[in-house]
C-alpha cells in the first residue's frame, strides 16, 4: 500500500517570501489596470519563480497494514469453577477464537485472571489496563471479558476508546446461601456473654425457607446448634472458655443446589480478658520479701490484691487488752469458706499451722484448687517444721514433701532440662546480668512427690516445683530469698519476671500453656507452632485445608520443646490444625474468600464501564454472540452480536521524498512566461 503527500520547504525565509507575493500581486494590479496584454503571462513567471522558492516536494509512503488487536480477558478465579461455569468458560473462548481467526486482519490477544494474591477476589479491570499498556491503542478494536461479573476492583478508571463487552457466564437459575458476621468484637470480658450479630442470606433463585440451622464451636470443640430465621440479622449469644485468644467457628449446612459450601463458614477471633484478677496473699510473717510480693501484683492495674499479714500470732501473749488493739482480726472463715471462690489465686508466703486456720479450711483450700484454683506457696524455714503446711491437708496438693533440712548458706539457683522447655522458666537466662545470675542465701530440702522441677538448688535439690491438680495448679518455691535478686544482691536476677509468670501461669493464662499449638496466617501460607514438656517425638502437624483435603506436615525443632511447620498453601479460608490430643482452626485471609462473598453472576458492577465504551452484556448460557464491525462512537452491541471497531492502522516501512519539479523546470517556465509577456506586448505597440 503507498500513500503521497505534497511537501513544502521554503528555501528564504517565509516572511521574505511573503513580501516578494505580495509585491508580484501588486505589480499584477498595476498591469491589469493600465490593460498590459502581457500581464497574465507575467503573472504566470512570478508563480513560477514562487513555487520554486517554494521548493516543493513529493513524499510517498511504503505503508504495510497492521492487524486489529482484539483483547479477551478470560477470567479463572475461584467463583468461575462454580457449577457449569468451566465448561461455558471454555465454549465462549473457543468460540471467540473461531469468530476471531475468521474476521479479517486481526489478532487475539488472550489474558488470563486468577485470584489475586493477598487480598483476594478477580482484579479484571487491573489486568486490562496493563494489557492495554503492552498494546498500542491506535489498533485496539475491542475488549471481551468472559467472566461471571463477580470484579472487585471495577473502581479503576479505564481509558478506552473502543466498545467493551462482557461474555457472562452462569445460569439465571444459580442459587447460593451464605453465612455473615455482621458485628463481632474484638475483646469481650472473660466470664460475661458475647453478643454477635450474624445473618444467613440466599442469594438468586433460591428455594423458599424460613429458618435455618446455624452450628458454633469455640476452639474447635462441641458444636452448639441453634435455628435461626432466614435473611434476617439476628443476636447470638456466646460464652468465651478461657482467657486469651478464642476462636469461634460459624457454620451453616450446605444444601442440595447451592453452589458451593465455601461461604458457609465464618471465624471470628475474641481475645478474652479477665476483668480483675482477685488474688490473696497471706503473709505468714514479716519479712523483707513480703515487700517484693505486694509491689508486683501492685503494680499490674488488672489485679485486685487482698494482703493479711499475721502480726500478733495467738502464741503471743503480752498481756495487751484486745479491745486496746488497732490490729483487724484475721476474717478466717469469711475468706477461706464464704469467698474462697471469688479470688483467682492465693499466696501463701511463710505461712504456717499456727491455729488460726482449723484443718476443715486447709481442706477448704485444697477443695479450691481440685475445682479450678490456684495456689503458690513460697516456702520459708517453717515449712521443714513440725506446723509445716505440708502436715496439714494440703499436703495431699502440694507437689514437694520437706525432708526438715534447711540450707542456711549460698545457693545458686539453675534451671533444669525441664525448666527450658516450661514456658514458666523458658530463656531466663536471658535476664542474667553478665557476671550470671545473684545467690540466695537460703533452701528448704524438699523431695518432689509429684509435678514438675523447673529449677535446683544446693545439691540438685528441687527449687520451683509446678503441677496440675484437678482443674487447678500449684506452685511450691522452696525458698523465701527470691527477694535478694530483686535487691540486686551479687548482680539479682530476674526476679520480677519469675515471679510474673509464676502467677500468670497459676491463673492459667493461654500463653504460659506447656502443651500449646498455635497458626498464624504469613505470606507464603501458615505458621504452625507447637510447644511440648513430652520427652517423646510430638506426633506430625495434621492441616485439614477449606477445600477438605488433609495433609500431614512434619515438625521442625526450633528449640527445647519447641516445633514449627509451614504450611505452603495459597488457598484461602479455614484450616484446621491437630497434633496429639491439641486442636485449633486458623484462617488463611477471611473464611469466606473474597470470591465467594458474592458468587451469584451479575453484570451490575460493569455496567457504567461498558455503558462509557458503548459495549454490552451478552449471557453465555443464552448463546454465542456473532462479531460485527461497527464506526467508532456508535452503539457496538445487539440482539445476538457484538461490535468490534475497525482501525485501520498501518505501519510505514520506507520513505521517498523528491522534487516536485527540479530547478531548471521552474526556471525554463519562468523564462517562457517572461519571453510570451515581452512578445504579447511588443506585438501589440507595433
Amino acid at each position: 500500500m503507498m500513500g503521497g503527500t505534497l511537501l513544502f520547504d521554503p528555501l528564504v525565509p517565509l516572511f521574505v517570501l511573503l513580501s516578494l507575493a505580495l509585491v508580484f500581486f501588486a505589480l499584477l494590479v498595476f498591469a491589469m489596470m493600465r490593460r498590459l496584454s502581457g500581464c497574465p503571462w507575467r503573472g504566470f513567471a512570478a508563480i513560477c519563480v514562487i513555487l520554486a522558492l517554494l521548493n516543493p516536494s513529493v513524499k510517498t509512503e511504503d505503508r504495510h497494514p497492521d492487524t486489529d488487536i482484539v483483547i479477551v480477558v478470560v477470567d479463572r478465579s475461584s467463583s468461575q469453577n462454580l457449577a457449569k461455569r468451566p465448561d461455558q468458560n471454555a465454549a465462549a473462548l473457543a468460540h471467540l477464537t473461531r469468530a476471531l481467526e475468521m474476521r479479517p486482519n486481526t489478532q487475539m490477544h488472550l489474558v488470563e485472571v486468577s485470584d489475586a494474591q493477598g487480598v483476594g477476589g478477580s482484579l479484571v479491570v487491573s489486568v486490562l489496563a496493563q494489557a492495554l499498556a503492552e498494546e498500542p491503542q491506535d489498533r485496539v478494536a475491542g475488549v471481551i471479558i468472559i467472566s461471571d461479573g463477580q470484579i472487585h476492583d471495577v473502581e479503576l478508571v479505564l481509558n478506552l476508546d473502543v466498545p467493551l463487552h462482557l461474555l457472562l457466564t452462569g445460569d439465571p437459575e444459580d442459587w447460593d446461601r451464605r453465612l455473615m458476621v455482621k458485628n463481632a468484637p474484638g475483646f469481650a470480658i472473660l466470664g460475661e456473654p458475647v453478643l454477635l450479630s450474624l445473618m444467613v442470606q440466599d442469594q438468586g433463585a433460591a428455594p423458599n425457607a424460613g429458618f435455618a440451622d446455624l452450628m458454633l464451636s469455640v476452639d474447635g470443640g462441641l458444636e452448639q446448634r441453634y435455628q435461626i430465621p432466614m435473611n434476617q440479622e439476628v443476636e447470638v449469644e456466646v460464652a468465651l472458655t478461657h482467657g486469651g485468644m478464642n476462636i469461634l467457628q460459624f457454620s451453616t449446612p450446605q444444601l442440595t443446589g447451592e453452589l458451593t459450601d465455601r461461604n458457609n463458614a465464618a471465624v471470628v477471633q475474641i481475645n478474652a480478658l479477665r476483668d480483675r484478677l482477685r488474688v490473696l496473699l497471706v503473709s505468714g510473717v514479716p519479712h523483707p520479701g513480703e515487700r517484693t510480693w505486694r509491689n508486683l501484683l501492685k503494680s499490674d492495674s488488672s489485679v485486685d490484691l487482698v494482703h493479711f499479714t499475721i502480726l500478733r500470732p495467738p502464741e503471743k501473749q503480752d498481756g495487751v487488752p484486745v479491745t486496746e488493739l488497732s490490729l483487724i482480726a484475721f476474717p478466717t472463715r469469711e475468706l477461706f469458706l464464704d469467698k474462697i471462690n471469688e479470688f483467682d489465686l492465693i499466696i501463701l508466703d511463710r505461712y504456717k499451722r499456727r491455729g488460726l486456720l482449723p484443718a476443715e479450711y486447709f481442706e477448704s483450700i485444697a477443695n479450691y484448687v481440685r475445682n479450678g484454683g490456684a495456689i503458690l506457696v513460697a516456702a520459708g524455714p517453717d515449712y521443714a517444721g513440725v506446723n509445716s503446711l505440708y502436715r496439714s491437708p494440703l499436703g495431699a496438693i502440694l507437689p514437694g514433701r520437706p525432708t526438715s533440712r534447711v540450707f542456711e548458706e549460698p545457693i545458686l539457683p539453675t534451671v533444669t532440662d525441664i525448666g527450658r522447655k516450661h514456658p514458666v522458666s523458658e530463656g531466663l537466662e536471658v535476664f542474667a546480668p553478665n557476671q550470671g545470675w545473684g545467690r540466695w542465701m537460703r533452701q528448704v530440702e524438699l523431695e518432689a512427690t509429684s509435678g514438675d522441677i523447673l529449677m535446683t538448688g544446693l545439691e540438685e535439690r528441687p527449687l520451683l516445683l509446678v503441677d496440675r491438680v484437678g482443674a487447678g495448679r500449684v506452685v511450691l518455691l522452696a525458698s523465701d530469698h527470691a527477694w535478694l535478686w530483686d535487691r540486686g544482691f551479687e548482680g539479682g536476677g530476674p526476679q520480677a519476671e519469675m515471679l510474673r509468670r509464676l502467677v500468670h501461669w497459676s491463673m492459667k493464662e493461654p500463653d504460659l500453656e506447656e502443651e500449646a499449638l498455635l497458626g498464624a496466617a504469613t505470606q507464603t501460607g501458615l505458621l504452625a507452632k507447637r510447644r511440648s514438656l513430652t520427652e517423646e517425638a510430638v506426633s506430625p502437624l495434621e492441616v485439614t485445608t477449606p477445600s477438605g483435603e488433609i495433609i500431614t506436615v512434619p515438625w521442625q525443632v526450633v528449640a527445647p520443646g519447641r516445633y514449627e511447620a509451614t504450611v505452603s498453601k495459597n488457598e484461602l479460608g479455614l484450616y484446621r490444625l491437630r497434633s496429639d490430643d491439641l486442636k485449633v482452626v486458623t484462617a488463611l485471609g477471611p473464611a469466606a474468600p473474597r470470591e465467594f462473598v458474592q458468587t451469584i453472576a451479575s453484570g451490575a458492577a460493569l455496567f457504567p464501564l461498558l455503558a462509557q465504551t458503548g459495549g454490552g452484556v451478552m449471557s453465555v448460557s443464552q448463546g454465542l454472540p456473532k462479531l460485527r464491525d461497527v464506526r467508532s462512537g456508535r452503539p457496538a452491541h445487539g440482539r445476538g452480536w457484538l461490535g468490534l471497531v475497525a482501525r485501520d492502522a498501518y505501519t510505514v516501512q520506507n520513505i521517498d521524498i523528491k522534487p516536485f519539479l527540479s530547478e531548471w523546470v521552474y526556471l525554463l517556465l519562468a523564462a517562457v512566461g517572461l519571453v510570451a509577456g515581452w512578445l504579447r506586448e511588443g506585438r501589440r505597440v507595433s
